[in-house]
């Protein structure tokens, strides 16, 4: 009798700490946040929806400035441009169409892969000085870092 008692008291103690575990304030590992503007970024690398990831063969080349009223300045390889873009929500992202310039990139750019894409994307979030955009329906993951 006595060693049941202790067992479902050390069940209780156990029960106990792993809810106050799981109440403990802890701040989330990505924050989300509607103020981007004045931050501009470049390309890193694209993850797609079936895990396949494109990386640029130059940063410097895909670059986006998120630019007061809502106007958005980009360049997706040999090609510059203006759009527009807001932020209803935290972690809410939609462009509007791009102007862009219509020069013919090389061979192996992501300039048409993402220029496709672009209307797709619907969410980010900022992690450890990346900004991450995602498209709808899991399409995939751009990964940006602070544009020097």
């Amino acid at each position: 009798m006595i060693l049941k008692r202790g067992m479902a008291a050390y069940g209780l103690a156990a029960l106990l700490a792993a809810i106050l575990l799981a109440c403990s304030s802890t701040p989330p590992a990505a924050t989300p946040t509607a103020n981007l503007s004045g931050t501009s970024w470049r390309l890193v690398q694209f993850t797609g929806g079936d895990g396949a990831i494109r990386v640029p063969d130059d940063r410097s080349k895909y670059t986006i400035g998120f630019g007061a009223n809502d106007v958005l300045n980009v360049r997706f390889d040999c090609n510059r441009g203006r759009g527009s873009w807001k932020s209803s929500a935290p972690g809410n992202l939609e462009f509007g169409p791009l102007g862009l310039t219509r020069m013919a990139c090389p061979t192996g750019s992501l300039h048409d892969q993402m220029l496709r894409q672009w209307p797709n994307v619907r969410s980010y979030v900022i992690k450890n000085g990346r900004l991450y955009l995602s498209l709808m329906a899991d399409g995939g993951i751009y990964e940006f870092e602070a544009a020097p």
